[in-house]
């Protein structure tokens, strides 16, 4: 290693050549932690704030400060819209988390979400030319339990700063109750990237690998493993593009999903579960292996693995088969296992394996686009409209196959043309307060992001963002390679 540089193409080229894949695959997120941990001590995490006005002699605080600051308050006040104009919020986004379910760690207390929210600002900026600011608030009640109204409360309160809020990692049911009631109260974006952006991007690689394995969405049979945010939302969004929800199944943890299940019926709690109950289904299967027999799909978010699904599952569907393993950190089958079952296309949650179905790939363009036209909220057909953007760039732009169904991060103008399609949905579906161009947003958006790129590059360059030590680098891979010898 003679540069900090981590091409994730070429990951697993740090680990000896006599490991198996299943070693290889175990070193690899031991050597992610690993680094993880010592990179964000290093850098005492990833975000910072910074001007962006410039200051050209002292008076310019005079400008900026008191008394010239006077005009701009009082200009918000008489016409509040004027706030996306006057300051940043017309293109900052507040990343909001209890930390109740943080990737597959759970609930990490509302401080331990701080390195995903900050992530995900990072990621905002560095793909979407989106301000974002990491807020982990606390949502215990009197009773010591989670509440639901006191994230709504945080959240309603903040609204005046914020262009959009971004809800991430709250633990069901109360995600689905913060988010329905924040989408219809508040009037700017809430999005729950757990389940709208993940519902989003998942849409998108089915879209494509359906293509790829020759298949349509009305035709398949589907299974949805985990009826978490993700999936319940995954189910709403594909039901709502053509799938066939008589062909559908959906299982949490205590089995499938139909209109059987009075447990879920009861729990008005979880009314999106029922939702799904009452709309799929229908020969209320039970069992995972009844489920697999024969489908064409599987989408799994649920307990990470390896192990919770298993190969003899796979070996069972259908011809051209198609997994997505998407639980974090580990998926529930590791994509050498289910190629080896006879998966035909597979895809994870991680940027280290082919195909990567990651809200990365959607919450940074979905976010601009509907800050850009001023938007109230994001509407389903906007999610959908994200979905289709992103598969069509991905076949547009090098054609599709079993290892590549979705866009990578580094493929840039995806995120400026999802915006720009975004945009244009929302204006259709009503809840934009400003309409503008395609072609306008697009272009707007691809100069923020290269923007924002060109500003780290060069704080990079001149040192003011310090390379980590390549020992860093060096004492995360022998971690990892002790652990799996």
């Amino acid at each position: 290693m003679k540069t900090p540089d981590l091409s994730l193409s070429d990951l697993g080229s740090y680990f000896p050549d006599d490991f198996t894949p299943e070693q290889r695959a175990k070193a690899q997120t031991i050597f992610l932690k690993e680094l993880a941990a010592s990179s964000h001590r290093f850098y005492r995490g990833k975000t910072v704030t910074m001007p962006k006005a410039g200051i050209y002699g002292f008076n310019w605080f005079n400008v900026y400060y008191t008394p010239g600051v006077s005009m701009i308050s009082t200009t918000i006040r008489d016409d509040n819209d004027a706030s996306f104009e006057l300051s940043n919020r017309g293109n900052l986004v507040a990343v909001v988390s209890d930390s109740t379910r943080v990737l597959g760690d759970g609930d990490v207390t509302p401080p331990g979400g701080l390195g995903v929210m900050e992530g995900k600002a990072f990621l905002m900026k560095y793909l979407g030319g989106v301000d974002g600011v990491a807020l982990c608030c606390n949502s215990y009640n009197k009773q010591g339990k989670h509440d639901a109204e006191k994230i709504i409360d945080f959240v309603k309160m903040l609204e005046p700063s914020f262009g959009a809020v971004n809800l991430e990692d709250i633990s069901q049911p109360n995600c689905f109750k913060v988010l329905d009631t924040l989408r219809e109260e508040c009037d700017i974006p809430v999005w729950h990237d757990d389940a709208q952006g993940t519902a989003s991007v998942t849409l998108a690689g089915l879209l494509n690998a359906l293509k790829v394995a020759g298949k349509e969405l009305k035709d398949v049979r589907i299974v949805l493993l985990g009826a978490g945010a993700a999936n319940s939302t995954a189910a709403r969004l594909l039901l709502a593009d053509g799938a066939d929800p008589e062909k559908m199944v959906v299982f949490d943890s205590k089995g499938g999903l139909h209109k059987g299940r009075d447990d879920v019926k009861a729990d008005t709690a979880y009314y999106r579960k029922w939702e799904i109950c009452e709309a799929t289904n229908p020969k209320r299967l039970e069992t995972e292996e009844e489920a697999f027999n024969g489908a064409d799909v599987v989408i799994a978010a649920s307990k990470p693995g390896p192990g919770t699904i298993k190969p003899e599952w796979i070996r069972s569907m259908a011809p051209r088969s198609i997994v997505f393993a998407c639980a974090n950190p580990v998926p529930e089958i590791y994509p050498y296992a289910a190629k080896e079952a006879g998966a035909y296309v597979v895809a994870t949650g991680r940027g280290d394996f082919p195909n990567q179905v990651n809200n990365s790939m959607g919450f940074p363009g979905i976010l601009k686009g509907a800050l850009m036209v001023r938007a109230r909220k994001i509407t389903d057909e906007m999610a959908i409209a994200a979905a289709h953007s992103v598969a069509d760039f991905a076949e547009k732009k090098k054609g599709i196959n079993p290892d590549y169904i979705m866009p990578t991060m580094e493929e840039t103008e995806v995120f400026a043309m999802e915006a720009a399609d975004v945009a244009v949905q929302a204006v259709k579906d009503g809840v934009a307060r400003t309409a503008l161009e395609w072609d306008h947003v697009y272009n707007t958006t691809l100069a923020d992001v290269n923007h924002a790129r060109a500003i780290i590059e060069l704080l990079q360059r001149e040192g003011f963002i310090k390379a980590p030590d390549l020992k860093m680098l060096e004492d995360a891979r022998d971690k990892a390679v002790a652990a799996v010898r």
